[in-house]
């Protein structure tokens, strides 16, 4: 049988929606879309570059609770308001999955908040698992 187990992140939307952070499934970790909020304070920066850095600290929390980390990534999606907030975001992005080399989607798109101006969703393998 499968191994299938919800990661909860802390964020009071995951109650309010009914969603975890992310699911275990077998070999594969579903990252949910994750934005820029930092769910410990609720809080979330007016800078797209800071709230990219905030995706990925919450994404990497999650992957490690799930037995795995960014280099285990073979799917990332990004999804943003605006276009041209895409770009100053290539640095970090490129910090996090340069040597990766995920498949990889950009989507333009509104979002649930118009604070939010980044989300990023991945999907992962599990080493061994």
């Amino acid at each position: 049988m499968t191994e299938r187990r919800a990661i909860l992140g802390g964020s009071t939307f995951e109650e309010r929606i009914g969603y975890a952070r992310a699911v275990v499934d077998g070999d594969r970790v579903h990252v949910s879309g994750t934005t820029g909020f930092d769910y410990a304070t609720m809080t979330i920066s007016d800078d797209v570059v800071e709230q990219a850095e905030q995706c990925l600290r919450t994404i990497g929390a999650a992957l490690a609770e799930a037995g795995c980390g960014f280099a285990d990534v073979v799917r990332v999606r990004y999804l943003l308001p605006e276009r041209a907030d895409f770009e100053p975001c290539w640095p970090v992005l490129r910090r996090y999955f340069g040597d990766v080399r995920p498949a990889a989607t950009m989507m333009v798109c509104g979002l649930a908040d118009p604070r939010m101006r980044i989300e990023i969703e991945v999907e992962a393998r599990r080493p061994g698992a």
